[in-house]
């Protein structure tokens, strides 16, 4: 990985030089424009609207609109001179536990690399992270921005998850919520279901279904052959079936399968056996 940012953690009178990475990538399909009369690729083209001549992007500099048509122009230097602090350092203001942060405030990881001669400071931040079972808040400055995050272990080090503002949250209180009461049979039920697929979380199981059935649909086109269409998904009325019947039918699907996995491991489980009394004997 190649590291986006370098700079130290801010912990008290300690100061951790460290190097930032992304923690995470997107798996997506790349699609490219192209001209629908012949498939050549379309660009897109930066264009001067004075002159409608295009420009290279090492003649572009970035500029703040102070009156219309007006601009006074923003470089490298003034960014970092605006506060030379922030733009190289991760303060931590307080430390916090988790549970009190809804996860809506979370918005991107990244990985914290310690430089090679703050290997023990930077032990010690996770090391405490760890026991005393809080996470530390803290602000930066990443691409011309400050932002406020939080420093936590992850598996043997430290991750920091960038977060959202508070007034960047739009408001729930203007979305219309359901006002219908739910009877204690219904929630009972709904209970059972919970528990009955409750089970713990596996990551690495999951897998996103939608790319990889595109990407069957473009082997078939490339092998010329008829894309097949998946089959549409049967929409349920809950006029036409009341709830505490679906809950019903849930149960009973949710015990099913769990009843075919019990099956499938007793047949793993006689060979075992049979190789053990062979030995015995």
């Amino acid at each position: 990985m190649k590291a986006i940012w370098k700079g130290s953690i801010a912990f008290g009178l300690v100061n951790i030089p460290i190097n930032v990475y992304p923690a995470s990538e997107e798996h997506t399909l790349e699609f490219h424009m192209l001209h629908k009369k012949d498939l050549s690729p379309v660009r897109f083209a930066r264009i001067c609207k004075a002159d409608n001549q295009e420009v290279p992007y090492s003649e572009i500099v970035k500029g703040f609109e102070y009156a219309k048509g007006e601009y006074v122009v923003i470089e490298d230097e003034d960014f970092k001179r605006a506060d030379v602090k922030k733009t190289s350092t991760i303060e931590i203001l307080y430390f916090t536990d988790i549970e009190q942060i809804d996860p809506i405030y979370f918005e991107k990881p990244y990985f914290l690399e310690p430089d090679k001669k703050s290997g023990k400071a930077y032990r010690l931040l996770h090391d405490a992270l760890i026991k005393s079972k809080k996470i530390a808040i803290a602000s930066f400055v990443f691409r011309q921005r400050e932002h406020i995050g939080a420093i936590l272990p992850f598996q043997d080090g430290l991750q920091l998850i960038q977060m959202r503002y508070h007034v960047e949250i739009r408001s729930f209180e203007t979305l219309d919520m359901p006002k219908e009461k739910i009877t204690a049979a219904e929630l009972k039920m709904a209970l059972s279901i919970i528990d009955q697929l409750s089970k713990s979380f596996e990551p690495e199981k999951f897998h996103d279904t939608y790319v990889e059935s595109l990407m069957t649909v473009i082997q078939q086109k490339l092998h010329g052959k008829k894309t097949v269409r998946a089959p549409k998904e049967a929409k349920i009325s809950y006029e036409a079936r009341d709830l505490m019947h679906l809950l019903q039918e849930s149960m009973k699907k949710a015990v099913a399968s769990e009843h075919r996995k019990g099956r499938s491991h007793l047949k793993a489980k006689p060979t075992k056996r049979k190789q053990t009394r062979r030995k015995s004997a």
